[in-house]
Order: structure tokens, then sequence, then C-alpha cells
């Protein structure tokens, strides 16, 4: 989704759009075909998912998607005026604008992910929840604990195995409190070793 998509291949998936699908907004079709009809204006349009991120976004939805019908954002002003975004798109010709569609089964279309682009403005934690950061560092902090834990177990039962008892001794006073620590700070987690 990286590379750059041609005119050519734009405005051959908007006819396809506007064959298949009602849109919700008839000035959506106006927006649309103004866009096949103008070469170096369909050159700055850009297929994203998520384009209210985007300093210049529409969101354009059929009849069979549940989302709002229209919505043009510009620079975190937003409106359902098609005719505003209109006539932002002719004044502002070499302005980039970024275009999400909404329809019944967006995400198994492949004239649509044909064309798709990469969103740039979406925010770096756009697809990783808190809840999933939150996981990732217990994951992180407990697999951290047993390597030191077992590095410690590894280290005390060598000392054992050559009888030195001042290394058993600050091994397991480390160990002791390696477990401590962690667990305080999990207290929810069983203690098993």
């Amino acid at each position: 989704m990286n590379t750059s998509v041609s005119i050519k291949d734009k405005k051959e998936f908007i006819r396809w759009f506007l064959s298949n699908y009602q849109l919700k907004k008839r000035e959506s079709v106006w927006i649309l075909n103004y866009l096949i009809n103008h070469d170096s204006i369909l050159d700055n349009v850009h297929f994203v998912r998520e384009a209210r991120y985007c300093p210049r976004g529409i969101v354009i939805s059929t009849h069979c998607s549940k989302d709002v019908p229209f919505r043009f954002y510009k620079n975190h002003i937003v409106t359902t005026d098609a005719e505003k975004s209109f006539h932002d798109i002719r004044l502002n010709r070499n302005d980039p604008i970024y275009i999400q569609l909404s329809f019944k089964n967006v995400n198994q279309s492949a004239d649509y992910v044909a064309v798709l682009e990469d969103n740039p403005f979406l925010p770096d934690d756009f697809f990783i929840t808190k809840k999933e950061k939150n996981l990732a560092k217990e994951i992180l902090q407990a697999s951290l604990f047993e390597y030191q834990r077992d590095k410690l177990q590894s280290k005390i039962d060598h000392a054992l195995d050559n009888r030195d008892q001042k290394s058993f001794q600050v091994y397991s006073q480390q160990l002791s409190e390696l477990k401590s620590k962690y667990y305080s700070n999990h207290q929810d987690i069983p203690k098993f070793k």
C-alpha cells in the first residue's frame, strides 16, 4: 500500500465504486465524478483508512454502511456539508485530499485495497490499545523476571555444587530481593518458584 496509485487506476476504481454502490449523499457522487474529470486534482487524491486524522479528509458512506453519510475534515474542523468540501476541493486543487470510503465488507474489497494507501497521519499508537500496551509491558516484565530468576538459580546451584557458602548466600539474597520486588509490583500473580 505504500506505492502511489496511478490516476488511471483511481479513475477505474471510482467508476467501479459508483456503479456498484449507492451513496447516502448525492453530493458525494458529484464530488467523485468531479475528481474523475480533473486529473490534476485526482493526482492529489489518496484513498486511506481513518481520514479523520488527515489535515484534509473526506469520509463518504454508502447505504449499506452504518457510518455517517458524509464528513469533511480540514485542520481539526469537521462539517457534514458536502458542498463546502466540494468548494474547498476546487479552490485548493494542488493540496492533498484523503478519502475514506465506507461500505459493506470494505475490508474484503480487493478493488478498494488496490487503490488504498497508508495513512501517514495515523497516531503512533493507533493500532495498539492501552490494554495491549499494558499486556505487552507485563509480558516483558515477566520474561525479564524469569530470565533473571533462572540465572540466579543457576548461580545458586553452581555455588552449592562447589560448596561455596559465600556465593550461595549472595545469590540467595539477590534472588530473594528479586522475587520480593517483582511480586510486590505484581500482587495478582501466583508465586510458583
